[in-house]
C-alpha cells in the first residue's frame, strides 16, 4: 500500500475525533452561486464589460472587493473595485428577495441539524459580506446552530489564502487537526490546505466548473459524511 492511501486512511480515521464544522456558505449552504453570477455580469454589462467565462471562473470562492480588484486591473478600469462591490451587491440583494431559484442546497439542512445534534461546533466562514450572509442566515433560520460567522471581506487576505480558515478553528476553540472544511470551490479547497485542515470537496451539481481535485474527500450528497463523522 502507497505512504499516500496510508496517510489518506489516517486522515479519514481521525475524523472520529472532530469537534469543529466549518461551512462555507455559496454552493454548500445555499444555491445562490446562479445569482452571484447574475449580479456580477449585470455589473459587467453597466461597465461595458464583456468578461469571458474562463475569467470569471478564477474569481469563484475570493471575496467579492478580492473578485473586482482582478476585473479593475484586468481592464485597467477607472472605477474603484470599492465602488463596484457596492454596485454588484444592489443587483444582488434584488435578486435575493426576488429570484424563486433562491434556496437552501439540497441535505444541508439536515447534516447541519446532524452536526449540531452531535455536539459539534459549527463556523461558517464565507467570502461573502457579511450583510449577505446575516440576509441567508436569518431567511433560513441558520442562526441557533453556528457559533460564529466570519466573513472574508472583513479579512485582510481572500481565499486561496489560509486566513479566514485559521481564523475559523480559532473561533471554534478547536485545534485544526480536530477541524474540517466543507467546500465546493478550488479557491476554498486550497485555502483549508494552506491551512492545514481536512477539507470535504462538495461536487454541486449546480456548479460544475470546480475540480475539487485538491479535497481530502469528495462527496455528491452531505448524507456521505455520516459515514465518517
Amino acid at each position: 500500500m502507497s505512504p499516500y492511501i496510508c496517510a489518506m486512511e489516517e486522515q479519514v480515521d481521525s475524523l472520529q475525533d472532530i469537534q469543529c464544522v466549518i461551512f462555507d456558505m455559496d454552493g454548500v449552504i445555499i444555491d445562490s452561486e446562479c445569482i452571484h453570477k447574475k449580479a456580477y455580469y449585470d455589473t459587467f454589462r453597466s461597465l461595458g464589460l464583456d468578461v469571458p467565462e474562463a475569467l470569471y471562473k478564477t474569481t469563484t470562492g475570493s471575496s467579492t472587493l478580492n473578485a473586482f480588484q482582478k476585473i479593475v486591473a484586468h481592464y485597467n478600469l477607472t472605477e474603484s473595485p470599492e465602488e463596484l462591490v457596492s454596485r454588484k451587491r444592489k443587483f444582488f440583494i434584488d435578486y435575493f428577495h426576488n429570484d424563486p431559484s433562491l434556496k437552501l442546497v439540497e441535505g444541508v439542512e439536515d447534516i447541519i441539524k446532524y452536526f449540531h445534534k452531535k455536539g459539534k461546533t459549527l463556523v461558517l466562514a464565507s467570502s461573502a459580506s457579511m450583510p449577505n450572509i446575516d440576509r441567508v442566515f436569518d431567511r433560513f433560520d441558520l442562526n441557533p446552530y453556528f457559533s460564529a460567522k466570519i466573513s472574508g471581506a472583513d479579512l485582510k487576505e481572500s481565499k486561496p489564502h489560509p486566513e479566514i480558515f485559521e481564523k475559523a478553528a480559532s473561533l471554534g476553540n478547536a485545534a485544526r487537526k480536530n477541524c474540517i472544511v466543507i467546500e465546493d470551490s478550488d479557491n476554498g479547497i486550497t485555502a483549508a490546505n494552506k491551512a492545514g485542515i481536512f477539507v470535504f470537496g462538495y461536487a454541486n451539481p449546480m456548479c460544475n466548473d470546480q475540480t475539487l481535485q485538491n479535497a481530502n474527500l469528495v462527496i455528491n450528497e452531505f448524507s456521505e459524511m455520516k459515514e465518517f463523522i
